[in-house]
């Protein structure tokens, strides 16, 4: 039998209702839809109309049910889907909106901005090759997209293609120039180790909008990483100017006093801070200070209210315990001694093998500027994320790397220590730099506090000499932490050309003067959880 054709309202009501709509009188407009849904339930063009207006009203929930009437009447209608997606985005329900973006796409899959707002939900659920994959459907069917175009940048980014990313961002600012884009590409340049260029990028983006707290911030970073801490300061006290809470630049104001010496000064910029380990800052503070009583009852209930996580609380935690000779009841890494492991690259030990001689020309010949820090004596450091880098070298030594941090977590994958049971999953470089010293040159007793696990591949060193010059040392004690005794254990790593150390990022290393003419060369690195 042949279906009846669904009734539908006036073609004249319909046009009435279009232009109250048009014209901004949206709850006249959903009266009137309303009245006449009475008569015409099942018309397309009346809900339609009427889930627009409640949406426009902010009357999300409403609007959504609306849209969900018209789907059980027609499903196969694209941008019925898309008008949903964007309704549960609103109602911050990722889940519904990333469903029903997929079904507008399996519909319609030239839907442009859906493949863009589908894209931004998984960026912000962190599936990051998804993301990449409908930014690139996006600025393939719309070249023009610069917004697509400056997201996909941000994921390839965090994917650790900073070319690619770089080459994404450009087009954007091809297309578009503004502070925000300007920023990306500083922030990209700042990675690679090309500060000359970041700089001019920063610049760029506060000349579009000089009240840009995160540029000002980011560009202090870079003069602190030339040792022009008067500049970064008067740039972080900019950002504080414009964002009296913007978590970084307190966090970073902190840290400079915290280098200098001056701890009390530090203590209230990192209070105001949320950024990274600002909190447990403090704590660093309070301990350095010799304030112990009202540091130990700090650490107390952070144990008490927080994970046992932190890189800087497992350094501190274990040597109170050691000072104090008290159990160290702070779960992550208590015994770091026990966790480091000296290892061989058998490709760099190799002479036969090429990457040695590769991965040494490229360090000696690499544009890349050089990050100045107060512990290296008569060295070097590399800015930017080597690890990270296109060359075929890095890229290489990245991938073997990783497989021997893989063997590490299984060898020590018994262990209950809160090191490895909360292990990265990624195992992505967080920071990774090649240090080149010379005659007399050493790195002072540090930790690497954004690290989770630290390591160190040497790729040349001097000829050994008595007492162990040049060597790695690691131990439970340094940075000038207040000691009440001596007891505190160490040990010295002779290493060879092609050897790895892997060590917790908690543990205290540094690497003993050496006399020798001839350069140590080695890249070092930070692997922690995304």
């Amino acid at each position: 039998m042949k279906k009846s054709p669904i009734k539908q309202p006036q073609p004249a009501d319909l046009n009435s209702l279009q232009r109250l709509y048009q014209n901004g009188q949206f709850t006249v407009a959903e009266q009137h839809a309303q009245t006449l849904l009475i008569q015409f339930p099942k018309s397309l063009e009346l809900l339609n109309l009427l889930g627009l207006c409640q949406q426009s009203q902010g009357k999300l929930r409403e609007a959504a049910q609306c849209f969900r009437k018209m789907l059980a009447l027609n499903p196969a209608i694209a941008e019925l889907h898309f008008n949903l997606a964007a309704i549960a985005t609103e109602l911050n329900d990722v889940k519904a909106a990333t469903a029903s973006y997929r079904k507008a796409l399996a519909l319609k899959p030239s839907l442009t901005v859906a493949h863009f707002n589908l894209g931004a939900l998984l960026q912000q659920q962190q599936l990051w090759q998804q993301a990449a994959q409908h930014y690139q459907h996006a600025v393939t069917q719309q070249p023009d997209f610069f917004q697509a175009w400056a997201n996909w940048g941000a994921v390839l980014q965090t994917l650790g293609d900073l070319h690619a990313a770089e080459q994404c961002y450009r087009k954007a600012l091809a297309l578009y120039q503004d502070a925000q884009g300007y920023f990306n590409l500083g922030t990209n340049l700042y990675d690679q180790g090309r500060h000359a260029e970041a700089i001019e990028a920063f610049q760029s983006a506060l000349q579009l909008n000089p009240e840009f707290a995160d540029a000002w911030n980011d560009l202090g970073e870079i003069y602190r990483d030339q040792a022009n801490l008067d500049e970064a300061l008067r740039c972080y006290r900019e950002a504080l100017r414009i964002q009296a809470n913007h978590a970084r630049a307190n966090y970073n104001i902190g840290e400079s006093y915290s280098l200098a010496g001056h701890y009390l000064d530090a203590i209230p910029y990192f209070s105001a801070s949320d950024f990274a380990d600002a909190e447990e800052r403090v704590l660093l503070c309070l301990y350095k200070t010799r304030q112990f009583e009202v540091f130990k009852q700090r650490l107390d209930e952070w144990i008490a209210n927080n994970k046992h996580s932190s890189v800087l609380l497992g350094s501190l935690s274990t040597h109170y315990a050691l000072n104090f000779g008290l159990p160290n009841p702070y779960r992550y890494c208590q015994n770091p001694m026990a966790f480091v492991q000296h290892t061989t690259i058998n490709e760099l030990a190799d002479p036969s093998h090429p990457l040695l001689s590769q991965l040494l020309n490229d360090v000696k010949h690499l544009a890349i500027a050089e990050r100045k820090q107060g512990r290296l004596y008569y060295g070097m450091q590399s800015a930017g994320n080597l690890l990270q880098r296109p060359e075929a070298s890095f890229q290489q030594l990245a991938t073997l790397i990783r497989a021997k941090v893989k063997a590490y977590q299984q060898y020590f994958a018994d262990s209950e220590d809160a090191l490895i049971r909360r292990f990265p999953k990624q195992l992505e470089f967080a920071s990774s730099w090649y240090l080149r010293m010379k005659q007399g040159g050493y790195l002072t007793s540090h930790i690497h506090e954004e690290g989770w696990i630290s390591g160190c591949v040497y790729l040349q060193l001097p000829d050994k000499c008595q007492n162990h010059e040049g060597s790695f040392e690691y131990g439970t004690d340094g940075d000038d932490y207040p000691r009440l005794h001596d007891n505190f254990p160490c040990q010295i790593v002779d290493q060879k050309v092609g050897d790895l150390v892997l060590f917790p990022s908690s543990l205290f290393h540094r690497t003993l003067p050496f006399q020798s003419d001839q350069e140590r060369i080695c890249i070092a690195f930070d692997i922690k959880p995304l």
